[in-house]
């Protein structure tokens, strides 16, 4: 029945507009006629004559106005009565849309409230305590269904003690994200870290890395520097802007040692495990400057890398588009439907024991770009050594941001910087 009367309204609404555009043009024919009559008569009739041909053309146009009038009229209320049989049953699919709603959040808070996870100190929460209350936000799709959430709980409901877990990859590699057969890969972030915050809660666990600061006793060395910019070798595992629980960082170190530099300081970042060369703007205006510079694509940047793995190519352009992982923060997926446009030229510098060293010229910038494109099986499908989202841990990091040439914002003369490499 809804159907039919929003049909019907949509063929009224049709027919009203046909019609009175119709009745439009017809006015229109109208006036142009009496125009031409008008003119016509006013050097070939007399002067009597013709005022009475002008009171019969005023007739006639208030005549076809009233009449189009009446038309508009008769269509309103023709569209008026299909509009209100359409909303009698609108309105109440409307309604019946939001109590459903409404009962679905009732049922998935309810479920919420049932889902609870134990620690070894048999202390239990459920979901909406560990994300509603705990963090703020509602629980994910998906929250608590991943296995170690599932382990623990066996475990503490058996009154067993964990000893050691970990997670691995089983079989072929998903094509969005970077993961490897038998390859070890910590839980996600947006569902189980919360939940298993909770649960290991008690345990002689090791100290959550993400609240260490891992700049402590690192010190940012200068490689060249004006009254106009500062250009620096940024360590390994040293974050350049603060982060959600560490501040410590290149920007905050600069703000510090210059406190009267005016503007964001920072031109551009690198990703807290690379090392390498950060370019420092010491105004506001020298900042926009040499940002510009970064967003047009002009300033020629030059990574050194050491990958796991030999790579076939000796030079290529690696085209994959990249947006993070929602569910796993900061990673990034490779995503042809909705990633940003993401390119890199790498160029092989050597193989040997089974890794390669090459260059890497990004042409964008996006988050985790190199990485990505060394890791991901479409990319080199070698990641990086020491990568620890993509590749396996070891004592770093091997990217260098080595070498990078711009326009000086003051001289405008080109400037190379290179930064040696620590591996």
């Amino acid at each position: 029945e809804y159907h039919a009367t929003k049909e019907n309204l949509n063929n009224i609404a049709e027919a009203a507009a046909t019609t009175l555009a119709d009745a439009r043009k017809t006015l229109k024919v109208g006036k142009k006629d009496r125009k031409t009559r008008r003119e016509a008569a006013r050097h070939t009739v007399e002067q009597k004559d013709f005022e009475a041909l002008q009171e019969v053309l005023k007739d006639e146009s208030l005549r076809q106005q009233y009449e189009y009038k009446l038309l508009v009229k008769e269509w309103d209320k023709k569209v008026q009565e299909a509009t209100t049989a359409e909303a009698i049953y609108s309105t109440e699919i409307a309604r019946l849309k939001a109590e459903r709603k409404d009962k679905s959040n009732t049922l998935q808070q309810w479920l919420f409230g049932q889902y609870s996870f134990l620690n070894i100190r048999k202390e239990q929460k459920n979901l909406a305590d560990i994300f509603t209350k705990g963090i703020g936000i509602a629980p994910p799709a998906g929250a608590g269904e991943c296995a170690a959430p599932k382990l623990f709980q066996f475990a503490f409901q058996h009154d067993l003690t964990p000893v050691c877990m970990a997670e691995f990859w089983w079989g072929t590699p998903p094509k969005s994200a970077v993961r490897k057969h038998k390859g070890f890969y910590p839980a996600c972030r947006s569902k189980c870290e919360p939940i298993l915050g909770h649960m290991l809660e008690g345990m002689n666990v090791e100290p959550n890395p993400m609240l260490e600061n891992p700049a402590l006793g690192k010190k940012i060395t200068t490689l060249y520097e004006d009254d106009h910019i500062l250009v620096v070798n940024k360590p390994a595992e040293f974050l350049s802007v603060p982060g959600r629980n560490i501040k410590d960082s290149v920007a905050k170190r600069i703000a510090t040692r210059y406190p009267d530099a005016t503007g964001p300081l920072l031109v551009h970042r690198l990703d807290m495990s690379t090392s390498g060369i950060i370019l420092i703007a010491k105004t506001k205006e020298h900042h926009q400057y040499l940002q510009y510079q970064f967003i047009k694509r002009r300033v020629k940047k030059r990574y050194i890398a050491l990958l796991d793995g030999l790579v076939k190519s000796d030079k290529a352009i690696i085209d994959l588009p990249l947006r993070v992982d929602l569910d796993n923060r900061p990673h990034q997926l490779v995503c042809h439907e909705h990633g940003k446009t993401a390119q890199t030229e790498f160029e092989v510098i050597e193989r040997k024991d089974g890794k390669t060293r090459v260059y890497f010229y990004p042409i964008t910038g996006r988050t985790h770009q190199l990485r990505v494109h060394a890791a991901h099986p479409d990319g080199l499908n070698a990641a990086i050594v020491g990568d620890d989202l993509y590749g396996t841990r070891t004592n770093r990091l091997h990217l260098h941001a080595e070498s990078l040439t711009f326009v000086h914002p003051e001289t405008k003369e080109e400037m190379t910087i290179v930064a040696d490499v620590p591996f």
